[in-house]
Order: C-alpha cells, then structure tokens, then sequence
C-alpha cells in the first residue's frame, strides 16, 4: 500500500517536469488520482522547479555555442536576437517591470507558459539568477494555487462560471 502511494507521488513529481505538462498537468492527474492536495501540491512545486537551475544556466550558452554552427546558426541567432530585443525593451520599464511580468507570465497556466518557458525568457533576457528564479517559484505557486484550486473543483463537480 505504501509503496503503491508513494509511486503515484513519484507520477506527479516526474509529470511536473517534463516541459508543457509541468504541473498544469500533473496537479489535475494527482486529483484526478484521489491524492491529498496537501502532499501533492509540493511534489509538483519542486518537481516543476528542479529544471529551472539547469534551464537557466545552460539555454543561452546552448544557443550561442549553435549560434555560428552551419544548420543552426539562423534559428539560434533569431532566438538570441530576439531575447535580447525583447529584454531591452523590458528594462526601459525597470527590473520591477521584469519581474512581475516572468512572475505573472509563469503564473498564468495557458499554453506555453510554464516554468520552462518563463526560465528560458529569463535567460534571454539575462536576468540575474536569483532573481528569475525568484519570480519563477512565485509564478509556479500561483499556477500550482490556480490548477489545484480547479482541479479540486472540478473533481467535486463545483462548476464556476467566469
């Protein structure tokens, strides 16, 4: 029995990492389960964020080693032009403006957002890391708040309408 539980934890936990998914589909899969909110919602929290460091310290350095390579030099320059395009006109708002808007862009659980994403922007944009990382875990919260919230909802049959 203990172990049975412990490997649906471990579902949600490795369902929270992989990109997309993340926790917006793990969450409604662990209510859908029957799991305790109580334990699942942290599970998927860390699961989710366990990529981010990673994500975060090797994205821009990935695309600017591929950045001259013959096949992959013109999406990877695209990519880095366009990240660094979109992170100065970011800063003319300040670093508050920066923060609130990856916050806010991880929070919101649509279609590509996410803590991937969202990490991946703040490399861009060459946040310093304690600082993406902090409006990345402020944004998963939120998205984790959000589906938990409606998960358990639509798992009672509490229908909202919005």
């Amino acid at each position: 029995m203990f172990w049975e539980v412990l490997g649906e934890y471990i579902w949600v936990f490795l369902i929270s990492m992989v990109p997309i998914v993340e926790l917006r589909g793990a969450i409604p899969i662990a209510e859908a389960m029957g799991l305790n909110p109580f334990i699942y919602f942290p599970v998927a929290i860390i699961g989710n964020m366990l990529p981010v460091p990673i994500i975060f310290l090797f994205a821009r350095r990935v695309l600017e080693w591929g950045a001259d390579k013959k096949i992959l030099g013109k999406p990877f320059t695209w990519i880095l032009k366009k990240g660094d395009k979109a992170g100065q006109k970011l800063m003319k708002k300040g670093p508050s403006g920066l923060f609130v808007g990856l916050m806010l862009f991880v929070g919101i659980p649509l279609p590509g957002t996410g803590a991937w994403t969202g990490t991946l922007g703040a490399s861009l944009l060459n946040m310093k890391f304690k600082d993406a990382s902090l409006a990345v875990v402020f944004g998963v919260l939120i998205a984790g708040i959000i589906m938990s919230t409606a998960s358990i909802l639509a798992h009672y049959g509490i229908n909202l309408v919005i």
